[in-house]
């Protein structure tokens, strides 16, 4: 049946909506892991909000019950907190405009259908399935583009209450203007014009009385106050509908901020299959949340200077929306990394022997001092999950060919490094155990180079080869010296001059 709602049911409704104030919010649908586009559309959210001292909204839009996913909620809210995006209203600390669930305002959006039916700009369509799929295999088979061909919409007021009363199942449509152009103004696209007759006559109610994502979003901006709206450009598209809606029911339209995709390279999205497209699988790699974060905003979008590395509150003091680009952002491992060896290296000693013990304890399963572990690593880190891997030599030195010491940069060769490690045995053994520290180490060895009168690089990278098996280690010889001990140490070094 058809619902009736007075003027002081909306009335109400719209004596609730903030005003005089800047309004943004992140609307993500529950429906999995967070993807890397999905933050960054939050971060420039929070952003916009914070730089024009307005209010930033989180909002659960959960109308597409097929799609949602258990637990991806909570995942939301965990993820923007761990970043630390703080939503001024949201279903956690709730707001003036609450629920901020959509699935809890279902209520809402069947007398906002049916306000924009009674203004002639939506309509009850009664086409079953067999109806549309008819519709469809005609236009599919003229080659013509499908697009529902509005049949309901011209029904009579007799026709459409004889279905309600009969309780024919229903959705309601919106009646878009046949002929005419749309436009909108976009902040960084600048104005988009679309021709009204290749837009489809969209559902707003499914027919079990849920909206549809589009309906709901433009109902719910509205009534939550919102001011400026920011997503992907994969919605340009649907804009014009939205405005069309706004139009219908005569409201204000906020203003569009749309920022383009992000691209692993120039014809391939982030992917899920490639392990690069979710916030979680960075964390799972090792990558740091604020190193992450930061790089995310530098995705499509400059401050305007050479400065790369910005904290949160440094970033809602530089963020201006001019800095968003129209061009596809291209994902760079390089410069992730890079600057999360950056973060890594502005860590306390504490914080990054904490974040890094675990990955250390991966690679090692000997009984070592993991803080000394941590501060060789540091200064030569770019992500903890390079850890293991750089570390794995510590419990058993790896097999390697005596070619491993011919090193043209060092100018050494296996004969000239048996030489030098023939003389770096002596030196060792005379260190007592008591004395088997870095400084120490480091100063018989540095005698001994002087004495012999060659480059450091003869007497060094011989010891590293000796006592790792590889060419580059997160130390030197003398720093993994002392992560091995003196026993283990000569044990390699004595192996060595007997492999050369």
């Amino acid at each position: 049946m058809k619902m009736k709602f007075t003027p002081d049911y909306y009335d109400n409704l719209e004596s609730k909506i903030p005003t005089g104030k800047f309004r943004t919010r992140f609307a993500p649908s529950p429906t999995g892991y967070i993807h890397l586009g999905t933050l960054r559309t939050a971060l420039y959210t929070y952003l916009l909000a914070k730089k024009l001292g307005g209010t930033f909204i989180l909002r659960i839009e959960d109308t597409d019950q097929e799609r949602f996913v258990e637990g991806a909620t909570e995942l939301i809210y965990e993820t923007l907190s761990s970043v630390g995006i703080i939503a001024d209203e949201s279903p956690e600390v709730g707001g003036p405009v609450a629920p901020y669930i959509q699935s809890e305002r279902k209520e809402t959006y069947l007398p906002y259908a049916e306000l924009l039916i009674s203004k002639g700009h939506a309509y009850y369509c009664f086409c079953d399935k067999e109806t549309l799929d008819e519709q469809r295999r005609i236009h599919e088979a003229s080659r013509i583009p499908h697009k529902y061909d509005g049949r309901c919409s011209l029904l009579s007021e007799e026709e459409i209450n004889a279905n309600l009363e009969k309780n024919v199942p229903y959705v309601v449509r919106q009646k878009i203007p046949p002929e005419g152009i749309t436009y909108f103004d976009d902040l960084v696209y600048g104005r988009i014009e679309v021709d009204n007759s290749t837009l489809d006559d969209q559902v707003l109610i499914k027919s079990d009385g849920m909206p549809t994502y589009n309906f709901a979003n433009v109902v719910d901006d509205h009534l939550m106050g919102i001011t400026h709206v920011i997503r992907g450009n994969e919605y340009l598209a649907s804009t014009p509908k939205y405005n069309l809606l706004y139009k219908g029911f005569g409201w204000q339209v906020p203003d569009y901020i749309h920022v383009s995709q992000i691209m692993r390279d120039a014809t391939h999205k982030l992917s899920k299959r490639d392990g690069d497209a979710y916030f979680g699988d960075f964390i799972d790699k090792g990558y740091l949340k604020e190193a992450i974060l930061n790089y995310v905003a530098l995705l499509g979008w400059s401050p305007g200077t050479e400065e790369e590395k910005f904290t949160l509150s440094e970033l809602t003091e530089v963020f201006d929306i001019k800095g968003i680009s129209k061009s596809p952002a291209l994902f760079d491992y390089k410069k992730l990394n890079w600057l999360n060896g950056a973060y890594l290296r502005a860590m306390t000693p504490e914080d990054f022997h904490a974040a890094a013990l675990p990955y250390i304890k991966t690679g090692v399963k000997k009984d070592i001092d993991t803080a000394y572990i941590a501060k060789i690593l540091q200064e030569r880190c770019e992500m903890l999950s390079d850890i293991p891997a750089q570390i794995d030599f510590i419990d058993e030195l790896p097999e390697y060919s005596p070619e491993l010491y011919t090193n043209k940069k060092m100018k050494t060769t296996p004969e000239n490094s048996k030489d030098a490690l023939t003389q770096i045995l002596p030196i060792l053994e005379n260190i007592s155990e008591s004395d088997w520290k870095e400084d120490i180490i480091h100063d018989e060895i540095f005698k001994l180079i002087e004495k012999l009168g060659v480059k450091n690089g003869l007497v060094l990278y011989p010891m590293r080869v000796a006592l790792s098996g590889k060419a580059f280690t997160p130390g030197g010889g003398i720093e993994i010296a002392v992560i091995l001990g003196k026993e283990e140490s000569l044990k390699r070094i004595k192996k060595s001059i007997e492999m050369l």
